[in-house]
């Protein structure tokens, strides 16, 4: 990998470009990492892979499988691949690093 390093700087800077809310950043065999950052609302569905969110700033709540919890900067949250989450009610300050790994269907 080239880049094994980089700032969130880089990821900031780059994010919607494309349109998109999130931008990869950094990719090496089923390893992504993202910076995310919604706006307004999240439409996220399931996802094919595990993940980790690591919350740069902002606050919320985070909603997984029917169970609600806040969040807040430092926060770490792990879904596992195929379960419905999204982040809700969250300060216009908010994004958030995102890490998938894994087989598809997720780790077992």
């Amino acid at each position: 990998m080239k880049d094994w390093i980089l700032p969130l700087s880089h990821f900031q800077e780059r994010l919607g470009e494309d349109g998109k809310r999130f931008f990869v950043g950094m990719a090496h065999g089923s390893m992504t990492v993202e910076l995310y950052k919604p706006i307004g609302r999240d439409p996220q569905t399931p996802h094919t892979q595990d993940e980790l969110y690591f919350v740069v700033a902002g606050s919320g709540t985070f909603f997984k499988d029917g169970e609600r919890r806040p969040f807040g900067p430092g926060d770490v949250i792990f879904v596992e691949a195929g379960l419905e989450h999204r982040f809700e009610d969250f300060s216009e300050d908010f994004e958030t690093w995102v890490v998938f790994w894994g087989p598809q269907g997720g780790e077992r």
